[in-house]
């Protein structure tokens, strides 16, 4: 399929450079692109005019949770790449943290079979750092890689003992694998519903420090200067974490971190009457937390933007705040989310998309999320300043949990291509 896009504005995060032109995809695959008048139309070619909307780079996802195997009724492969497609994500990074783990080879191909069979957009699984992410014994890790995992991790679950974790690294660093760590000191962690301070003191609900997240992260980084692994963070969202992450990359550590969609966008006051779609791991923080870490993605300190989708059925969420699920869905909301920033000025469209799409793809080894030539036609067209109320009833998910439900948003995506291939298309 040969495709010439005309009169849009090209988000190339790779270049730095938003700019007005066209851009050619054949076979798959980006050929060229340009300022000024477009090329003529190749023969049997398609052309999309794109009146001055926004043309970028597929989002890459890293953290998905895809419910397959186990718990099919909250998410399936198929339902979380229709949500994907919609949302403007090219790739899903998919988390082992289903029932069960996904933690050997056999586990792992039936999940990209699943994927392969059932979903529009591309799958890039992780695996298990440690068997039934139980931190105590590693698992596989080469024949995982062999079998197609892009990185491991035991997700929410630390792995408390320091040696497990330390002989981990060092031979995920001799297989030259991604591990991906939750910084969380867990003792700290354990049973906590908020973040501490005098609004969890007036809800009267169970909290954590935000010293605990800097103190995950400071035994972690230890380890790193250790054996020299490379590592990222799934999420930092606190500023006392914030100098550990400046230093570490200072002293030349392989590490890179990523903040979710919620914790940029909310904070702990959104909880108010205790609202469970705004229970979320780790907890929402500060408002001078939040700030802080928009603006460590700003500077590129954070380095990438995650959905961290984490979906729940009706029954887990419409429960007291305490014993209530963690997670919200957020493959559909997170590019409308993040344009939040945008719109406020806090974010330009080439920093939104070097964090969800180019800086992603660049940790994982992947060819996307950029616009240069040769690299895959992965793509998403999106008009940055339609506004529309979100309806959580109307989310291609199977769980609808997301924080967002009733709020104004502004940003639609209106196609999305895989490959090429349209794989959504706004009715």
């Amino acid at each position: 399929m040969t495709i010439l896009f005309t009169d849009a504005r090209l988000i190339d995060p790779e270049a730095e450079a938003e700019t007005r032109g066209w851009l050619l995809v054949e076979g798959g695959v980006i050929r060229d692109s340009g300022t000024g008048a477009p090329p003529a139309l190749p023969k049997g070619a398609t052309q999309v005019d794109c009146a001055g909307k926004c043309l970028a780079p597929g989002i890459v996802d890293i953290g998905v949770k895809v419910c397959e195997p186990g718990e099919r009724h909250k998410e399936s492969y198929r339902s979380a790449g229709l949500a994907a497609a919609a949302g403007g994500v090219t790739t899903i990074v998919t988390r082992p943290d289903t029932t069960p783990t996904i933690d050997t080879p056999e586990t792992l191909e039936f999940v990209l079979r699943r994927a392969n069979e059932a979903g529009p957009v591309n799958v890039r699984p992780m695996a298990a750092l440690t068997k039934g992410r139980e931190g105590r014994e590693m698992t596989e890790i080469g024949f995982l890689m062999d079998a197609g995992a892009v990185a491991f991790t035991d997700c929410d679950h630390v792995v408390r003992d320091t040696k497990v974790l330390s002989r981990a690294l060092t031979y995920a660093r001799s297989c030259g694998a991604l591990v991906i760590g939750h910084p969380q000191e867990p003792g700290l962690s354990d049973g906590a519903a908020v973040t501490s301070g005098k609004f969890a003191s007036l809800r009267g609900l169970p909290a954590v420090s935000a010293m605990a997240e800097r103190m995950g992260l400071d035994r972690d980084i230890a380890l790193l200067e250790m054996t020299g692994a490379a590592y990222h963070a799934d999420q930092i969202t606190t500023a006392r974490a914030l100098p550990a992450l400046e230093r570490a990359k200072a002293n030349g550590l392989d590490i890179t971190a990523g903040v979710s969609i919620h914790h940029l966008t909310l904070n702990e006051l959104d909880v108010a009457d205790y609202r469970t779609f705004f229970k979320v791991k780790p907890p929402l923080r500060a408002e001078d937390d939040r700030q802080a870490v928009v603006e460590a993605v700003r500077t590129g300190l954070i380095d990438v933007i995650c959905s961290m989708h984490t979906p729940q059925d009706e029954e887990s969420k419409r429960r007291p705040f305490e014993e209530a699920a963690s997670g919200a869905v957020a493959l559909e909301t997170l590019l409308p989310a993040a344009l939040r920033l945008y719109h406020s000025g806090q974010l330009d469209l080439v920093t939104l998309f070097r964090a969800l799409a180019l800086n992603p793809a660049k940790r994982l080894g992947l060819t996307s999320g950029r616009l240069g030539a040769g690299a895959p036609a992965d793509l998403v067209l999106f008009d940055p300043d339609t506004p529309f109320v979100m309806d959580r009833f109307k989310l291609m998910s199977k769980s609808r949990n997301t924080p967002f439900d009733g709020a104004r948003m502004q940003g639609r995506v209106l196609a999305t291509y895989v490959g090429g291939a349209p794989v959504y298309t706004k009715g």
